[in-house]
């Protein structure tokens, strides 16, 4: 994917919404860890600070939680 870093939608904004189009759509299924930041880096080409912004995104629509020591999985909405 390549960031728009000149239109009206933050770069931080783009990648939360690509991630969640492969959540949606099971590209990354339910209890799958996402892409590291070191491969989120690289595959979008940002700074750290904006893939964290993107990450809360998706921790404040209930989509992913951060496993410590483990990294930031998808949350599975088919649990009890």
């Amino acid at each position: 994917m390549i960031i728009d870093r000149e239109g009206p939608v933050p770069p931080y904004r783009q990648i939360a919404d690509d991630l969640r189009r492969k959540i949606e759509d099971g590209t990354i299924p339910p209890g799958r860890r996402i892409p590291s930041m070191v491969e989120m880096e690289q595959e979008y080409g940002v700074a750290r600070d904006t893939l964290r912004k993107a990450t809360q995104v998706l921790k404040g629509e209930g989509l992913v939680e951060t496993v410590t020591g483990m990294g930031i999985y998808v949350v599975d909405r088919g649990k009890p």
